[in-house]
């Protein structure tokens, strides 16, 4: 079992050391390979027409292409911590990354939907072990000193391949043909590949660590059929909540057998410790709101301000912009020891920038929604690295590799959920809309939502760890 040990903070605060390097190296490498598959989540995402038009598909098959991407990412999340004890991170990442290169080059071959679908589905299975493993060797090698500036390098493609996702694939299937949203990965995941040997750290391999395999059964088809029924509860109401349930079911008889099992496939008993709690709840709240908050934007820009896919995907990047520039500047405050203000910080941002939106039925200028977008992505930026810093901060270095599968775990439900609820709430909002004021109020009133979800998390960043207090003469 892994062991849950609080590391505590210094009585004070010293300037931290470089990074150094050997972890920038691993940190480029993580970066490298986690940015293709982030942006792979997406980039089909405006290829969805073409794809249909392509394979004489309707909608409702090609949008499996989606959905198998998104299942099978999570599906194989929980193998991610036991596979990186048992087998070494370095052995797991570049079986990931072949995996996900792999799929990639099966899905430009693509003769028909389905084969497509399942091709996207080997894509997902590589995929989705790429982030956890590779930010787990990243924490492992950083250290606590030097965990704020990593995690902030490491964090940019999850902030920035959902917003780039939809323009790179517009402009690859303007531009090219929609076989090259898939054959992009294969020279970036070959140079990831390459480098690899180099520069990831091999870990220790424990090859008498049993894999919980009543664990995996209960799990991992949990928490498939709980994503898939949150993911389909617009086209099937019915039939996703019959999948939600039997996952919810699953994932709560796993729940109760991780507790007393010696060697579960995650360890839940991480959540006795107050810090790392309240930093995957928060995470599990936040991703709702920026995984979720990319099915609004898009629609009302469209919908209610009638602008063209291409300008929407235009009018996303300031988001990204403001996270990247937040990233980068809190990850030396929180290696200082001041996350808990830096989260205070972000939730307040993101919450601000958010609001505005709530007020869609005065048609606010497009220029103050593209301000607005810029601080709630700085909110966001300010969010994800001291986050990942507290959980990790509270665990020793072998207990890693399985809490980052359950913090990613969180995420993707957190996002699935999020989506799933705004979706159904503007759905029926929109159904009672007649005119084009009444479609921008309904708008309106659905983004009280993730700004609801946003406040919601910000009091328990009083639980996160106290400001590190600076050194005295």
């Amino acid at each position: 079992m892994a062991s849950s040990q609080h590391i505590s903070a210094p009585a004070t605060a010293q300037a931290p050391p470089r990074l150094g390097p050997e972890l920038v190296g691993i940190i480029v490498v993580v970066v490298g390979g986690a940015l293709i598959t982030v942006l792979d989540a997406t980039v089909v995402s405006v290829a969805i027409g073409t794809l249909a038009s392509r394979f004489r598909a309707p909608i409702a098959e090609i949008q499996w292409v989606i959905t198998a991407y998104l299942v099978a990412m999570t599906a194989v999340i929980p193998l991610t911590g036991y596979a990186a004890d048992r087998f070494g991170g370095r052995r797991v990442w570049m079986a990931a990354v072949g995996l996900f290169v792999l799929g990639s080059a099966l899905a430009s071959l693509a003769w028909s939907a389905e084969s497509l679908i399942v091709f996207r589905a080997v894509q997902g299975l590589g995929g989705g072990m790429v982030v956890p493993v590779g930010m787990s060797l990243v924490a492992q090698s950083a250290g606590r000193e030097r965990m704020g500036r990593a995690m902030s390098a490491v964090s940019i493609p999850m902030m920035l391949g959902p917003v780039l996702g939809p323009v790179v694939g517009g402009i690859l299937v303007s531009a090219a043909d929609w076989r090259w949203i898939f054959l992009i990965n294969i020279p970036i995941g070959l140079v990831v590949l390459a480098f690899s040997p180099r520069v990831m750290p091999a870990g220790e391999p424990r090859p008498g660590h049993r894999l919980d395999v009543p664990g995996l059964v209960l799990l991992s088809p949990g928490l498939a059929a709980l994503v898939y029924g949150l993911s389909v509860v617009t086209e099937s109401p019915g039939a996703a909540g019959v999948w939600a349930g039997v996952g919810a079911v699953l994932v709560a008889a796993f729940a109760w057998r991780a507790f007393r099992a010696s060697e579960p496939l995650l360890e839940l008993r991480h959540f006795g410790l107050r810090t790392f709690t309240a930093a995957a709840v928060i995470q599990f709240l936040l991703g709702g709101v920026l995984i979720g908050s990319m099915l609004l934007l898009p629609l009302y820009y469209q919908q209610a301000r009638g602008l063209t896919p291409g300008l929407t995907g235009l009018m996303l990047i300031p988001q990204g912009v403001g996270a990247a520039i937040a990233l980068y500047a809190s990850g030396p405050l929180v290696d200082r020891g001041r996350g808990r203000a830096v989260v205070s910080a972000g939730a307040v941002l993101m919450a601000a920038g958010l609001a505005a939106y709530t007020f869609a039925p005065a048609d606010p200028p497009l220029a103050v929604l593209i301000g607005a977008l810029f601080v709630a992505g700085l909110g966001a930026g300010c969010t994800i690295t001291p986050l990942n810093t507290a959980a990790y901060s509270a665990l020793d270095r072998a207990a890693i590799p399985r809490a980052t599968a359950t913090l990613n775990i969180l995420q993707r439900i957190g996002g699935a959920l999020g989506t799933a609820t705004f979706a159904v709430v503007l759905g029926r909002l929109l159904a009672d809309a007649h005119s084009a004021a009444q479609m921008t109020a309904a708008f309106g009133a659905v983004f009280w939502l993730p700004v609801a979800a946003v406040v919601l998390a910000l009091p328990l960043a009083a639980l996160l760890p106290p400001p590190t207090p600076t050194p005295t003469n």
